[in-house]
């Protein structure tokens, strides 16, 4: 099988992927095809950028005849809103010549809103699993006419604790359906999950996780610390040329926070920011805004770019080591996508040193490391977590010495411990006395007045 030709698509499909730019399927392209014909259960491990979207859309899309009813017959489970509208997008360009109705529910926005599109009806119901649950349990949306249930990058939502709603959508489903799970991990959770809700699932792995893509070339600088990456990112991006389309992954909101502010005065008009903090619109504005080359630089958290199909990026900038070396394996996937060529470059600190090891002992593969450019000032400057951990400091004008009691020295007798409590009937008083109120006290106040 060479072309999608060859794959003897319906003419109205076949038309809308050569027109997309498609020539001939992916490896797990080709090997998904005929298994979810099939309609058996089906596992794909397959890397970033390998097309794990269009394995499934294909041939989900090549049998799903025409119907005019009201509840979604094809579901699809992914971990992020920016995905459910990706993944809309990605439908409606594939039904173009079709008579396909897709719709895409997520959090974050008003729910009421969604229930009226959802009354209205449709064909492919793409959402993430918090919404759909809210959404199902409401009795607005009906779950039992699904034929299929594609859940999407599945160990992310795992990570971010959709196991609940996940399991719970089970429930909701009937027990006749296909399910097809795509993942870039195994993890032990996802294995869980197959083995609790797939019927003998057929797997199939291309370029598993830990096996470098060959058309993205990766380096490292070792960097002394945050303040002096930002330099040495601010010295990169000056050669607008050579990075002309720059995702930069960053591990936390508030890093990339910083880091954007750090940009705003040199790249401000040219850089964008996406993480869970930020308004949907916004997030969908800078994603829009950097896909069509409007920003040249997008600083982004991981979970917020995870399946982010985004068109023709030049470099991967890791500005910091990921703690788990598959992470690094999403970030670099980002570029070099559809066989195209990309970059990648990695910033490690010498705490991060081991976090590079990991991710090479992964994928058996080390990354070139560059020498430093003299030209970029080391910055002194450190965070609070940067800096070294100072212990108790010694007070010297303070006599530690222990104290050596003598035979002469004895305890006070107990008649000299007690404190002074006052009589006894100041003693009842404060034990049954009831606290005055502010009215009481003014009334007292004007009682002694008269």
């Amino acid at each position: 099988m060479n072309t999608f030709e060859d794959l003897n698509l319906p003419k109205q499909l076949y038309n809308a992927v050569a027109e997309l730019g498609f020539e001939k399927p992916t490896p797990i392209q080709e090997e998904a095809y005929s298994v979810i014909l099939s309609g058996k259960d089906m596992v794909g491990i397959a890397q970033t950028g390998t097309g794990k979207t269009l394995a499934y859309l294909i041939p989900i899309l090549r049998d799903l005849k025409y119907s005019e009813q009201l509840n979604p017959r094809i579901l699809i489970l992914v971990p992020t809103r920016e995905l459910v509208l990706q993944l809309v997008a990605n439908i409606e360009s594939l039904t173009k010549y079709m008579n396909v109705r897709p719709l895409g529910v997520y959090g974050g926005t008003n729910i009421n809103t969604q229930k009226k599109a959802v009354a209205q009806g449709c064909d492919v119901l793409v959402a993430t699993p918090g919404r759909l649950y809210d959404l199902a349990v409401t009795g607005v949306l009906q779950l039992k006419g699904i034929k299929k249930l594609v859940i999407d990058e599945v160990d992310i939502m795992l990570d971010l604790g959709f196991r609940p709603q996940i399991t719970n959508i089970f429930d909701l489903l009937k027990e006749r359906r296909q399910n097809i799970m795509l993942s870039a991990t195994m993890t032990e959770e996802v294995d869980v999950l197959i083995d609790d809700f797939f019927t003998i699932p057929t797997k199939i792995a291309i370029a598993v996780s830990g096996t470098p893509l060959n058309n993205i070339e990766q380096s490292s600088y070792q960097v002394k610390n945050f303040h002096t990456k930002i330099n040495l990112l601010r010295h990169l991006l000056a050669d607008k040329e050579e990075f002309s389309k720059v995702l930069v992954f960053i591990s936390s909101k508030r890093y990339a926070d910083k880091l954007y502010e750090a940009f705003e005065e040199d790249y401000g008009s040219e850089t964008c920011i996406i993480h869970s903090n930020k308004s949907q619109n916004y997030r969908i504005r800078s994603i829009k805004q950097f896909d069509e080359g409007l920003n040249r630089i997008l600083i982004a958290t991981d979970v917020m770019a995870r399946g982010l199909d985004l068109d023709k990026i030049s470099h991967v900038i890791n500005f910091d080591t990921p703690s788990f070396p598959e992470n690094y394996m999403h970030r670099i996937g980002r570029t070099g996508r559809a066989e195209q060529q990309g970059k990648t470059i990695l910033f490690f600190t010498e705490k991060e040193a081991e976090y590079k090891a990991n991710i090479e002992r992964l994928m058996s593969h080390k990354i070139p490391v560059i020498d430093f450019p003299e030209e970029v000032l080391r910055s002194s400057e450190l965070l609070a977590e940067e800096r070294p951990v100072v212990g108790d400091v010694k007070n010297h004008n303070r006599n530690t010495t222990e104290v050596v009691r003598g035979p002469a020295f004895h305890e006070k007798k107990l008649e000299n411990t007690k404190t002074n409590q006052g009589g006894s009937y100041l003693r009842k008083a404060k034990k049954y006395k009831k606290s005055q109120t502010r009215g009481d006290k003014i009334q007292n106040m004007r009682s002694k007045k008269k």
